[in-house]
C-alpha cells in the first residue's frame, strides 16, 4: 500500500533518479548564497575604547549595499556564458570565481578587506541568479515545476542556519578563527558542483535554441527516459513547435513589445516587491536590529529565525504547484502587513517594556518568515515562468536588475534609517515597509497571472492569445501535435 501511495504522489511520479541529482546539484550552489547572507550579517568589529562588539553605520551600510556592484556585474556575465555557452558551463565558471572570492575573504587582515571580497562573491551570486531559476525550469515538467525552481530560495535558507550555527559555535573564541572557519565553509560548494556540474544533462530547451536538436532529444531522454510514461518525441516536438510559432528574435527591444510587455513588467514589478517590503532588512540587518533591542541573543535569533525561515519556504514550495503562486503571494502580503506595522506601533512607544521588546522581535522573525512563505521563492518562479523561450534569459537580465537597485537602495538607506543620529526610526521601519506590503497584495491581486501546472510552452501561448490576468489560471490550451511532422526539419 505505501508503494503505491508514493507511486501517485506527483513528485515520484515527475522525478527520476537523474532529474533529482540534477535539480539538487544546482540548488546546492545556493548554500554560498545564505552563507554570505547570514555568515556577514553575524560578524562584528571589535572596538577596544568601547569594549563591545558592533559595526559603525556607515561601513555597515558599505558592507550591504556595494556588493551589488558585484552582484549586478556577475549577473550580466553569467548571464551571457549562460546564453552563449550553456548552463553547465556557467555554472562551472561561477563555481571557479566563487572559490577565488572565497579565499579574499578567509585571509582579510582589515574589514575593507572583507567589503571587497564581498563585491567579489556577489558577482558569484549574481552568475548563480542568472543560471540556477532558469536552468531547474527548464528540465522540469509543469507539475513539479514550482517545487524544483523553489529549491533555490530553500536551499539559500538551508546555507543560513548552517552558517549561523557554526557562527553561534565559534562565538566563544577569541581569535580570527571566530569568523575565519564559517567564511571557510565558502570553499565547499563550489568544489563539488564544480566537480560534478558536467555529470547533469544540458538544458535541452537551451540545445534547441543552439539548434542541436539531437543532443535535446538526448539530454530531454536522460533526464526523463526512466519515466515509463514518458514519450521522448513528443515531448521534443512540443518544444520545437513552440519554438517555430514564437515570433521573437532574441533582441532586448522585444522585451517591451507585444504580450512581452506585459511579461516583463510584471517580472519587474515582483523583483521589485521582494526588496521592497523588507527583505534588505529582516535578512541584512535582522541579527543587527535585535542586538540593538536588547531583549534576545542576537545568536539564537539568528538561528531560530532561520530555522523558521526555512520551514516555511519548505512548506511554500512543496504547495505551489497545487495551491498557486497567487495565492501564495497575497497571503505572504498580508501576513507581512500585520507584523510590520505591529512592529511600526510598538515602536511609537517612548520606553517599550521588555515584553514589548520581544514582541518586536517575534514581530521581525514573523515578518521574515511571511517573506519566506510567499514572495521569496515564488519570485523565482514566476521570472523563469513568465518569458518567452527566446527572452528567458533577458527577461531574468532585466527584472534582477530591477532586484538589484531596489536592493541597493534599501540595504544602503536601512542604517541611517534604523539608527541615531540620523533618522533613528527603530522599530517604526515597520511602517514604510507594512506600506509596501500593503502594495505588493494589490499588485499580486490585479497584475500576477496563475501559471500553476502549466508548461512553460503553454504559457508563452496564453500570453500570445492575450488571456487577461484573471482568466489566466482558468485557461487551457490542448497541446496535441503530430510529432512527426513537429520534427521534421
Amino acid at each position: 500500500m505505501f508503494l503505491s501511495l508514493l507511486k501517485r504522489n506527483r513528485f515520484f511520479q515527475h522525478f527520476t533518479l537523474r532529474l533529482g541529482f540534477s535539480v539538487g546539484l544546482i540548488a546546492l550552489s545556493t548554500l554560498n548564497y545564505g552563507f554570505d547572507n547570514q555568515g556577514i550579517a553575524t560578524i562584528w568589529e571589535y572596538n577596544p575604547k568601547t569594549k563591545t562588539y558592533a559595526i559603525p553605520s556607515y561601513f555597515l551600510s558599505l558592507l550591504n549595499s556595494l556588493n551589488f556592484i558585484g552582484f549586478g556585474f556577475g549577473l550580466y556575465i553569467g548571464s551571457i556564458i549562460s546564453a552563449r555557452y550553456g548552463r553547465r558551463m556557467a555554472m562551472f565558471c561561477m563555481s571557479l570565481w566563487a572559490m577565488m572570492s572565497a579565499t579574499v575573504l578567509v585571509t582579510a587582515t582589515r574589514k575593507e578587506q572583507v567589503l571587497a571580497g564581498r563585491i567579489l562573491n556577489y558577482a558569484y551570486i549574481g552568475m548563480e541568479l542568472a543560471t540556477c531559476p532558469p536552468f531547474q525550469a527548464e528540465i522540469v515538467p509543469a507539475p513539479i515545476r514550482g517545487f524544483a525552481v523553489g529549491t533555490y530560495q530553500t536551499s539559500l535558507l538551508l546555507g543560513g542556519i548552517i552558517i549561523n550555527s557554526v557562527c553561534r559555535g565559534t562565538s566563544t573564541l577569541t581569535t580570527n578563527a571566530a569568523w575565519r572557519i564559517p567564511l571557510g565553509l565558502f570553499y565547499i560548494v563550489p568544489t563539488i558542483v564544480a566537480s560534478c556540474v558536467w555529470f547533469i544533462p544540458e538544458s535541452p530547451r537551451w540545445l534547441l535554441l543552439k539548434d542541436r536538436e539531437q543532443e535535446a532529444r538526448e539530454s530531454l531522454q536522460r533526464l526523463h527516459g526512466s519515466n515509463a510514461s514518458y514519450n521522448v518525441d513528443e515531448d521534443l516536438a512540443l518544444l520545437k513547435l513552440s519554438l517555430l510559432n514564437e515570433q521573437n528574435k532574441g533582441k532586448y527591444m522585444d522585451l517591451f513589445r507585444g504580450s512581452n510587455l506585459k511579461r516583463t513588467l510584471i517580472a519587474m514589478g515582483v523583483n521589485f516587491f521582494i526588496q521592497a517590503t523588507g527583505s534588505p532588512f529582516t535578512a541584512a540587518y535582522g541579527t543587527l536590529f535585535v542586538q540593538s533591542i536588547g531583549s534576545f541573543n542576537a545568536f539564537n535569533y539568528a538561528i531560530m529565525s532561520s530555522c523558521l525561515n526555512f520551514f516555511c519556504c519548505l512548506v511554500a514550495i512543496s504547495i505551489t504547484d497545487k495551491v498557486g503562486r497567487r495565492p501564495l503571494l497575497m497571503i505572504g502580503s498580508f501576513l507581512q502587513s500585520i507584523w510590520l506595522f505591529t512592529m511600526g506601533g510598538i515602536g511609537t512607544i517612548t520606553s517599550p517594556s521588555l515584553s514589548q521588546k520581544q514582541v518586536i522581535v517575534g514581530a521581525t522573525a514573523l515578518s521574515s518568515a511571511s517573506l519566506c512563505f510567499s514572495w521569496d521563492p515564488v519570485n523565482y518562479i514566476l521570472t523563469t515562468e513568465l518569458p518567452a523561450s527566446r527572452l528567458r534569459d533577458k527577461t531574468q537580465r532585466v527584472a534582477s536588475i530591477v532586484n538589484i537597485v531596489t536592493n541597493f537602495l534599501f540595504s544602503f538607506f536601512t542604517p541611517y534609517l534604523l539608527n541615531a543620529p540620523y533618522a533613528d526610526l527603530g522599530s517604526k521601519v515597520g511602517f514604510i515597509f507594512g506600506a509596501f506590503a500593503v502594495c505588493s497584495f494589490a499588485f499580486a491581486f490585479f497584475c500576477v497571472p496563475e501559471m500553476k501546472g502549466k508548461s512553460l510552452e503553454d504559457i508563452n501561448q496564453l500570453f500570445e492569445n492575450r488571456v487577461s490576468i484573471m482568466q489566466f489560471g482558468k485557461t487551457s490550451l490542448t497541446n496535441e501535435v503530430d510529432s512527426t511532422e513537429a520534427l521534421d526539419p
